[in-house]
């Protein structure tokens, strides 16, 4: 019995030593999360690509958002989505022109009335982009073959051709593609442009023409 109780002490006491660098060891990590030291010290780094002949950074998360907020100058990507989906919300709006006499449903009807309302006021928004950031100093060149899911002139001219489910269902078959490709434009300009706006108005595109084709697919 002497024996136990000696080797016994001993190992209580070692249990309580590593009780205490525990608890020593959640406080500190209390005090660093309370002064948000060790948020910043795990958050993820961003690489910010170097100038030509310079090697890349590794910034903060924190650093990396306020240099896009000190220079959000517009690039050539920036520019070139402006000008592409002018001309691509504008074929939208050649197609839900032809609805209130051609469609034979009335939900494809009201759908070309939600298209109608929500792409006129980004076309102007973005004419006015490119007024406000000097567009016409800028200029990019495009190709209308160049833009995803646009409606070939044959295409169409069958759509304004055609009346009732016929119709509806071109309808629906040609703007689904038509959105997919006005979100895969919004996808890339966010990954290769440079200005906050058009990040903005990028991110509406993806939002709303991806409920919107969720809608179309429901009707078809």
């Amino acid at each position: 019995m002497p024996v136990r109780r000696t080797f016994r002490a001993p190992l209580v006491g070692a249990m309580l030593t590593a009780a205490v660098l525990v608890l020593a060891g959640c406080d500190s990590g209390s005090d660093s999360d309370a002064d948000g030291d060790s948020a910043t010290a795990t958050g993820p780094s961003v690489i910010a690509p170097g100038k030509p002949g310079e090697a890349a950074r590794t910034l903060s998360p924190e650093e990396a958002e306020k240099q896009r907020a000190e220079d959000d100058s517009p690039n050539s990507a920036d520019f070139s989505y402006a000008r592409m989906m002018i001309e691509h919300h504008t074929q939208a709006l050649e197609m839900t022109e032809l609805a209130p006499e051609h469609a034979g449903s009335d939900r494809v009807k009201r759908l070309a009335e939600r298209i109608t309302a929500a792409q006129k006021p980004e076309i102007a928004s973005m004419e006015s982009w490119l007024k406000n950031n000097d567009a016409d100093k800028k200029g990019t060149s495009h190709k209308h073959e160049a833009m995803p899911g646009m409606a070939t002139e044959e295409q169409l001219k069958r759509l304004g051709e055609l009346k009732g489910k016929a119709f509806d269902k071109l309808f629906l078959k040609l703007m689904i593609t038509h959105h997919d490709g006005a979100i895969t434009m919004a996808t890339e300009v966010k990954g290769q442009g440079n200005n906050i706006q058009i990040e903005e108005m990028a991110d509406d595109v993806i939002a709303q023409q991806t409920a919107e084709i969720d809608r179309m697919r429901d009707m078809r």
